[in-house]
C-alpha cells in the first residue's frame, strides 16, 4: 500500500518557475541537437554510441547545476563491487536514469520494450545494449530477461533495474515487482541496493525543478544465495529506510 507524501511541495516562486523554464527549453534544444548530431552513430558500435550519452549527459547535469541549482553528492562508494553487478535502485525521478548511467559506467537498464521503439531516443536506447522487457508476454519476458542478463553480466557489464518498476513519488512506496528477485535468483551475482531523494527536487512529471543537492546512497550488496523471498524482504528493508532517512535529512 502506497505511503502518502512526507510534505506537501512548497508553491514555486516566480523566480523558480523562470528557472525552470528555461532550464526545459535548454535541455530540449540540447537533447534535439545531441540526438541529431549522433544519428550516425546508430551504425557505429555500442562504445561510441555510450560515449555520445556521456556528453548528453554531462551536458544535462551542467544545465541542472548552473541553470535550477541542482547539485548531487554520492555516499557509500565503498561498496561499489570491483566486478559486473545488478543495480537495484529506488526510482523517484528522470534524473537517476541519466546520473546512474553515467557513475556506473553505463550498466543495460531493465526497461519496457516498448521505450525502444520511440524515434531518435528509443532507437540510441537499443544501440546501447539495454533488457527490454515486454510486460505483456508474461513468463516468457523472464525468460527472456533472464537470458539477456546473463549475455550482459557474461560480457562484463552491470545491470540496472527499478525494483518498483515504475517512477514513484517521495514519501510513497510500491510492491516491488518478481523481476529484480529473478534476475537475483538466476543470476549468482550480487544485488547491490541504491536510495536516493532526487523526488525531492525533480518530481515526476514536474515541470518546476527545485534548487537543492541530490544524495544518492549506495548500501552494502545482498550477496548471492538467499531464498527468493527473503531476498525480496531484504531488498526493501534496506532500501526503504534509507530512502526515507534522506528524505527526512538536510535537502539544502
Amino acid at each position: 500500500m502506497a505511503r502518502q507524501g512526507m510534505n506537501d511541495a512548497a508553491p514555486a516562486g516566480a523566480g523558480l518557475v523562470l528557472r525552470s523554464i528555461l532550464f526545459n527549453l535548454l535541455y530540449g534544444l540540447w537533447s534535439a541537437a545531441m540526438h541529431v548530431v549522433c544519428l550516425p552513430l546508430l551504425f557505429a558500435s555500442r562504445r561510441a554510441v555510450q560515449a555520445a550519452g556521456g556528453i548528453w549527459i554531462d551536458g544535462t547535469l551542467w544545465l541542472l547545476k548552473h541553470v535550477v541549482g541542482i547539485d548531487h553528492r554520492v555516499i557509500g562508494a565503498e561498496h561499489l563491487p570491483q566486478a559486473a553487478a545488478i543495480y537495484a535502485s529506488k526510482h523517484q525521478s528522470a534524473w537517476e536514469t541519466l546520473f546512474l548511467s553515467r557513475y556506473l559506467g553505463f550498466p543495460a537498464f531493465v526497461l519496457k520494450k516498448e521505450l525502444l521503439s520511440i524515434p531518435l531516443f528509443g532507437w540510441f536506447m537499443k544501440k546501447s545494449g539495454m533488457i527490454a522487457v515486454d510486460r505483456k508476454a508474461g513468463a516468457s519476458a523472464l525468460r527472456s530477461m533472464a537470458r539477456q542478463a546473463t549475455e550482459t553480466l557474461e560480457g562484463g557489464r552491470s545491470i540496472l533495474i527499478f525494483p518498483e518498476g515504475t517512477r514513484v513519488a517521495p514519501g510513497q512506496s510500491k510492491p516491488y515487482q518478481p523481476g529484480v528477485a529473478a534476475l537475483y535468483t538466476q543470476q549468482k551475482v550480487p544485488v547491490v541496493p541504491v536510495a536516493l531523494n532526487s523526488g525531492l527536487f525533480w518530481g515526476r512529471r514536474a515541470f518546476v525543478k527545485r534548487p537543492g543537492t541530490i544524495v544518492v546512497q549506495i548500501l552494502p550488496p545482498i550477496p548471492p544465495g538467499l531464498d527468493r523471498k527473503l531476498f525480496m524482504k531484504e531488498l526493501e528493508n534496506r532500501i526503504e529506510p534509507a530512502v526515507t532517512a534522506l528524505l527526512q535529512g538536510d535537502r539544502r
